[in-house]
């Protein structure tokens, strides 16, 4: 079984040299970057500091593309960025190291008055159609087909989507990728993409405050915005499409399981690491490996 909720790694970019000392031997240190992590690079702020009261730590929320821009230019400390840095970016600051710190799981987050409750059923091609355009009502037929028992309404589907730089986009559009060889063949996927469709906000906060106050709107958001807005999600089909996922902290954790033994240590390269769909990759591993192991025992067979 494939589980569709988007799994990611927040990366740190963090240079060698990351100390900010003022008088007193107190300490600031300073971060910026993806808002996919903020919640809870916030509160690990707060914890910290209450530790140890002689550090603060100050982390703007401005998009895993500012983080890097600004750990490119060593304004900051630190950046957490969802996707790891490029080659190209990785010449500029030859020195970081990529640190995991999180793992989270995005949502299909919508608001439908006529749906008040999480679990519309959407699957992967039907995502990419909405926010290719293709599909423009909540009573599309296709949608109808996945949801027989809800009362969908004639009403056009308003795409929200982030209009900065963002590992969110980054990790949500890749899963895109993956699913519609449509979005595949116009779109590709990046932290910037030519959205075909929809309206822009900025972070996930402003993703999450659009939806959630723009009737008949759909967005996507990290799992923990969804929770804190108190936002309605769909369940995504799985891979086999035996089953639509709830997004939740028990089928995020499936998703992501066994991921941090396959990961490059911090000084090695990250380009094209990800976990996005992390078990549908260890599915196709595996049966890659099958069918390799048959055919070599077939072969073994053949010779005797």
């Amino acid at each position: 079984m494939r589980i569709i909720v988007a799994s990611i790694v927040a990366i740190f970019a963090v240079s060698l040299v990351c100390q900010s000392a003022v008088a007193q031997n107190q300490y600031t240190v300073t971060g910026a970057g993806a808002t996919f992590p903020f919640p809870l690079l916030d509160l690990w702020r707060v914890k910290y500091n209450a530790e140890h009261p002689n550090i603060n730590m100050n982390y703007q929320s401005i998009g895993s593309g500012g983080g890097v821009k600004q750990h490119i230019e060593k304004t900051v400390n630190f950046a957490a960025t969802d996707a790891p840095l490029t080659a190209g970016e990785l010449e500029l600051v030859p020195d970081s190291l990529h640190i995991p710190e999180a793992i989270g799981g995005i949502t299909i987050s919508y608001n439908v008055p006529e749906i008040p409750e999480s679990g519309l059923k959407l699957t992967g091609k039907q995502i990419a159609d909405i926010f290719l355009g293709k599909i423009t009502k909540w009573n599309d037929p296709s949608i109808l087909e996945t949801n027989p028992d809800l009362s969908l309404p004639d009403k056009n589907i308003l795409v929200v989507h982030r209009s900065d730089g963002s590992g969110t986009t980054h990790v949500f559009t890749e899963y895109l990728n993956m699913v519609s060889q449509d979005w595949h063949d116009q779109i590709g996927f990046g932290k910037s993409i030519p959205w075909p469709a929809g309206v822009g906000a900025a972070g996930n906060e402003g993703v999450a405050a659009t939806v959630r106050t723009t009737p008949y709107s759909i967005g996507y958001v990290e799992l923990a915005y969804a929770f804190q807005n108190d936002m309605t999600f769909a369940y995504v089909e799985n891979g086999d499409g035996t089953a639509f996922i709830e997004p939740s902290l028990e089928t995020l954790s499936a998703s992501a399981a066994g991921a941090a033994s396959s990961l490059p240590q911090a000084h090695e390269s990250w380009q094209g690491i990800t976990i996005n769909n992390a078990l549908w990759a260890k599915l196709v591993s595996d049966y890659k490996l099958y069918v390799h192991s048959l055919a070599s025992e077939l072969g073994n067979r053949h010779t005797k």
